[in-house]
């Protein structure tokens, strides 16, 4: 990988090396603020995937790995996190070319969160414990929690570096090894990841990184009988595909799928700061975000002066080069993505929704488009049920408490969810009645490593972060002794 400002072609890293795909395919990688060819990729093949996996399998019984004690690996963890921060500003540019996010949030989020993401779970490694269970008069008994084996991971475009860490770090601290399919569309991070975890002296073949397509490179990580639990972020749809391919191998998977996250805004909330997170929540990561809380519920005494503050916010707010240090808002990550919004947003309109605030994509080059707000949105509205994955915020009225959280509740999704209100019962009763994975009280998208997170309904299953996300790459065995 180069550290000069342009990127070299980049290829598989399989057992330690960099190396190109077997039949020799490269694919553009996409500028999506210029949309010119950033570098080459290479392009997976089944085969390579099964190298990959033998690569993890040999790793996993090696003793460079298998014979660490907890402390080494714990170690070993701390290094990487501490290299991570060294290549910081690298990791951090390459993340804004490759999915067009605003270098001020790679710098000051995704980095910083990928090291303590490893530094988090460092610190866990040695409470890896089981527990003693009374067994009889003459026995006893005790459980031990135990590595999988070899880990898959499928991430997508939005949060490349971030979704991959959360997967990777627990695996690692429970002793896993690791193949890796970043989106197609944004191989970068993930690929200097590699580089980065090597040079801390990670072991050859516990860490692999196959790029390509999903039909080829994620099915045959789905289905391969050496892959003993696969972990997905991304849509529903190709979700629920993936679990109905690993379902033939009986792996264990997780699925953090899509979201429709409503966020609620009672008559006493602070509208000040209101105004900021409501913003924050629907347009960080220019909406692609699969948290992202793009549904706001307003109750009807206070909707008309929120909507008069966030039009204006929006209206102030301009798209432009992620890599500029200014820059608030860059471009969608690919041109599907531009084109998936613009048909959503015609939707909208077609539906009777009002436009408040944006609608446009942005005439210059790249996959820019205005941040968007709509109005006199109702429930049963395709734009207020389904994901856009962009910059489209709605607006939907409610009168009772009962009412906000019949509508927060009325889609198939369950990942994310919040609220504003200055009262604490209030907080509490709709937090426990709200059918999400995470729910945010006066906040938005507020992440500790401590704190797991993932769905409910068609938003998945399984946890990611905190000691849940660790117990995820674990398996159970209990030990019965008889001690007559």
């Amino acid at each position: 990988m180069s550290t000069a400002n342009a990127v070299q072609d980049v290829q598989l890293f399989i057992d330690g090396q960099f190396r190109p795909a077997a039949d020799g395919q490269l694919r553009d990688v996409i500028d999506p603020a210029t949309g010119a060819v950033v570098c080459r990729q290479a392009w997976g093949t089944v085969g390579d995937v099964d190298d990959a996996v033998e690569s993890a399998a040999r790793a996993f019984v090696s003793p460079q790995w298998s014979g660490l004690t907890l402390k080494q690996r714990a170690r070993l963890l701390l290094r990487i996190a501490d290299a991570i921060e060294e290549d910081g500003a690298e990791l951090a540019r390459l993340e804004s070319i490759d999915v067009g996010k605003p270098i001020i949030f790679t710098q000051g989020f995704d980095v910083p969160q990928a090291a303590e993401g490893f530094r988090y779970y460092a610190g866990m490694v040695e409470q890896i414990e089981g527990a003693m269970r009374q067994a009889g008069t003459r026995s006893f008994g005790y459980t031990r929690r135990e590595p999988l084996g070899v880990v898959a991971a499928i991430t997508p475009f939005n949060f490349p570096l971030n979704l991959a860490v959360n997967k990777i770090a627990p695996a690692l601290a429970a002793g896993n090894t690791f193949v890796l399919k970043p989106a197609e569309q944004t191989p970068l991070s993930s690929l200097y990841l590699a580089d980065i975890m090597s040079r801390a002296g990670l072991p050859a073949g516990v860490f692999n990184v196959v790029t390509g397509d999903g039909p080829t490179v994620g099915a045959r990580l789905a289905r391969h009988p050496r892959v003993i639990k696969l972990a997905f972020t991304g849509s529903t749809a190709t979700g629920k595909k993936l679990i109905a391919e690993a379902a033939g191998t009986l792996k264990k998977v997780t699925a953090e799928l899509g979201g429709k996250g409503a966020n609620i805004v009672f008559a006493d909330a602070d509208l000040d700061a209101v105004t900021q997170w409501a913003f924050q929540a629907a347009f960080f990561n220019t909406g692609q975000f699969c948290m992202s809380g793009s549904r706001l519920l307003v109750h009807r005494s206070v909707h008309d002066e929120l909507v008069s503050r966030l039009t204006k916010v929006i209206e102030a707010t301009s798209v432009g080069d992620p890599l500029d240090p200014a820059t608030m808002m860059g471009p969608l990550a690919h041109r599907a993505q531009l084109d998936r919004v613009t048909g959503y947003v015609a939707l909208a309109q077609a539906e009777g929704a009002t436009l408040r605030a944006g609608g446009n994509p942005v005439d210059r080059p790249g996959f820019f488009h205005e941040p968007t707000l709509f109005t006199e949105v109702t429930p049963d509205m395709r734009i207020a049920q389904e994901e856009v994955f962009g910059p489209v915020l709605t607006v939907t009225v409610f009168d009772t408490d009962e009412e906000a959280v019949a509508i927060a509740n009325g889609t198939p999704y369950g990942l994310a969810a919040g609220l504003h209100t200055a009262s604490l019962t209030r907080a509490h009763r709709v937090a426990a009645q709200l059918a999400a994975g995470i729910v945010w009280v006066n906040t938005w998208a507020m992440f500790e490593n401590s704190i797991p997170f993932g769905g409910y309904k068609d938003s998945g299953y399984g946890r990611e972060l905190g000691p849940e996300g660790l117990q995820e790459y674990q398996q159970l065995k209990s030990v019965v002794v008889n001690v007559e």
